[in-house]
């Protein structure tokens, strides 16, 4: 890490918008000494009042997936010149209004990749293997009184469909292919150093698919893209398992295909107003739910402090940040 004993404490302030970044469940005690943290939300003050009164001093901010970061309130920070972002996705964050101001920006990259891929394929098994709802009866005590529990389906030969092939989605392909599964994947661009099928219509891809894994970032044009027509072409047999963004899926009609048994099953680990989880799903042995954790674990939270303390210990010392993002045009 870059050598910031040259730099008082007190000149490396770091705003921090609200208490979302997770990793100071871990590490707050230790980026608290490194650096000086500005925590709005332990502020008396109206948020935009303490950015006022900290924006000719605060240079750098950290936050999370949780929290917009929009250009009002990139306004009020005029001396702004660096965003770390502990989410994988920038669809919080206005990156035209950074692009134009030359803010730098560093988000995990691929820090998540393997653990979520981990839990989506996970996830999948459990729909297909009617793991939990399996343990719900043995634990209910069940299994002498009513018998076997019904079969479940196997993975290996299953066509899936992966919506958003980046770190994440080509960490599930490469675990699903050792399964034997059949992959194919829609994205915004065909990826030519990819051989897998590619589908530029996400409906013609659950035409074509057993399963469907959904990876891709929440975007204008990814919000309710998967909707009744596309659930409706993965069929009734079909299981969707999101472990992107919950909205990405219409939530609704995904309930709604549910209850109707159009499709087979789910599991979901993001949901569209979280912590609120719609109470039908609650109810389902066909849907597993996981409380938006796919992305953390130890090892995880270890590399995004050092993510993090690398980043602001270059800034701060002058030096190149270590992993920024660059914006495209």
């Amino acid at each position: 890490m870059a050598d910031t004993e040259q730099v008082p404490k007190e000149l490396q302030k770091v705003v921090v918008l609200s208490p979302q970044p997770r990793v100071f469940n871990v590490y707050g005690k230790e980026l608290s000494e490194k650096f000086q943290l500005l925590k709005a939300w332990e502020s008396p003050m109206p948020t935009d009042q303490f950015l006022a009164t900290h924006a000719s001093s605060v240079q750098a901010m950290l936050t999370s997936g949780l929290t917009p970061v929009p250009a009002d309130v990139l306004s009020l920070l005029p001396s702004l010149k660096v965003i770390v972002t502990t989410s994988a996705g920038l669809n919080h964050i206005d990156l035209p209004e950074c692009r134009r101001r030359g803010i730098s920006i560093v988000n995990t990259g691929t820090i998540y990749s393997a653990d979520v891929a981990d839990v989506a394929v996970g996830l999948l098994i459990d729909v297909l293997r009617k793991i939990t709802a399996s343990d719900r009866y043995v634990r209910g005590g069940l299994w002498p009184i009513q018998g076997d529990y019904p079969l479940g389906s196997k993975l290996g030969g299953k066509r899936v469909g992966i919506v958003g092939l980046g770190n994440i989605g080509i960490e599930v392909a490469k675990r699903l292919e050792a399964f034997g599964c059949i992959i194919s994947y829609n994205s915004r661009k065909k990826k030519p150093s990819v051989s897998f099928p590619f589908f530029p219509d996400v409906c013609e891809l659950a035409t074509n698919c057993d399963i469907l894994v959904i990876c891709c970032a929440l975007t204008d044009q990814t919000r309710h893209m998967i909707n009744k027509e596309v659930l409706l072409a993965l069929g009734e047999e079909g299981v969707i398992v999101n472990i992107g963004r919950g909205a990405v899926i219409d939530e609704k009609e995904l309930v709604r295909c549910l209850v109707e048994g159009k499709i087979g099953g789910a599991g979901l680990d993001v949901f569209e107003n979280e912590p609120n989880v719609p109470k039908e799903l609650l109810a389902m042995d066909n849907v597993v739910l996981t409380p938006h954790r796919s992305v953390f674990t130890d090892e995880v939270f270890l590399n995004l402090y050092e993510l993090i303390v690398g980043n602001f210990e270059a800034f701060f010392s002058g030096k190149p940040l270590p992993s920024p993002i660059v914006l495209d045009e």
